[in-house]
C-alpha cells in the first residue's frame, strides 16, 4: 500500500493531478497500478487523511491540495492533537505514577500484554487508545479521563495512520512498556519522561510521513502492491 500511496502522492505533488482534478476511477487505477481494490482504497483513504484529496459520493475522488500540510484525524489536525496531548498526557502520567492503585496497574499490565501479542491491526489500535484512557484513569481525576475520551476517536485514527504508514506498532509497544514500568515504580519523573518520549516519537513519525526525504532519481514503472 505504501508504494501505491507514494506513487499517487508523488503524481499530485508533481502536478500530474492538479487541484480540482478528479482522479481516475478505482477500476482504472487498479488496472494501471496493477493492485487490488482493497490496497488502492487504503491508499486513497491515506491521501484523504493527508488532506490532498476529498471523496465525493457518486462523483469520485478530487484533488484539493498539492502538498501535505497537517493531517486531520476526525475533528482535529495532527498538530492540534499533539499540542493538547503534550499538555495533558505528560502531567497525567506523573499523577498516575503517584496515585495509581493495584487495580490500575493490573489493568495496564494485562492490556499491554495483550497488545504485544495481538496480530490484528484493528484490535491493536482499539487497545492503543484504551491504554491511554487507562493511564488517565490511574491519575484519579475524572476530568483527565473526560479529555482523553473527547479525543479518543482522533487518537484511534492517528494510531491506525501511524501504524499503517510509519510501522509504529512494535516501537509503540516498547514505549508503552516504559510508561507502565515507571508507573509500577511509582516514579512521576520517569513516567512523565516516558510519556514525553512516546509523544516525541509520534511527532517524528508524523513528520517523516508528511515530509518524506526526497530523491532526485525518479522511479519508473508502476508500484507493486
Amino acid at each position: 500500500m505504501e508504494a501505491v500511496l507514494g506513487h499517487l502522492r508523488g503524481a499530485i505533488e508533481r502536478g500530474e493531478y492538479a487541484i480540482g482534478d478528479r482522479l481516475p476511477s478505482e477500476a482504472e487505477l487498479c488496472r494501471a497500478l496493477e493492485v487490488s481494490r482493497p490496497v488502492l482504497r487504503e491508499a486513497l483513504r491515506a491521501l484523504q487523511t493527508m488532506g490532498l484529496t476529498v471523496s465525493r459520493t457518486g462523483k469520485g475522488t478530487f484533488v484539493v491540495a498539492s502538498a501535505v500540510e497537517d493531517p486531520t484525524f476526525g475533528d482535529y489536525t495532527a498538530g492540534d492533537l499533539l499540542e493538547v496531548r503534550r499538555h495533558v498526557e505528560i502531567p497525567v502520567a506523573g499523577y498516575a505514577a503517584r496515585r495509581r492503585t493495584p487495580d490500575n496497574l493490573d489493568r495496564l499490565s494485562h492490556l499491554l500484554d495483550r497488545m504485544e501479542r495481538e496480530t490484528d491491526t484493528t484490535a491493536w489500535v482499539a487497545m492503543d487508545t484504551l491504554f491511554h484512557l487507562t493511564v488517565a484513569e490511574a491519575a484519579q481525576n475524572p476530568v483527565f479521563r473526560r479529555v482523553i475520551e473527547e479525543i479518543r476517536d482522533a487518537l484511534a485514527r492517528q494510531s491506525a495512520f501511524l501504524n499503517e504508514l510509519g510501522g509504529r506498532r512494535e516501537q509503540s509497544d516498547r514505549e508503552h512498556r516504559a510508561i507502565v514500568e515507571a508507573l509500577l515504580d511509582g516514579s512521576d519523573h520517569d513516567a512523565e519522561e516516558a510519556m514525553a518520549h512516546h509523544l516525541d516519537r509520534v511527532e517524528t513519525t508524523l513528520t517523516d510521513i508528511v515530509r518524506p526525504t526526497r530523491t532526485d532519481t525518479p522511479t519508473e514503472g508502476a508500484p507493486e502492491a
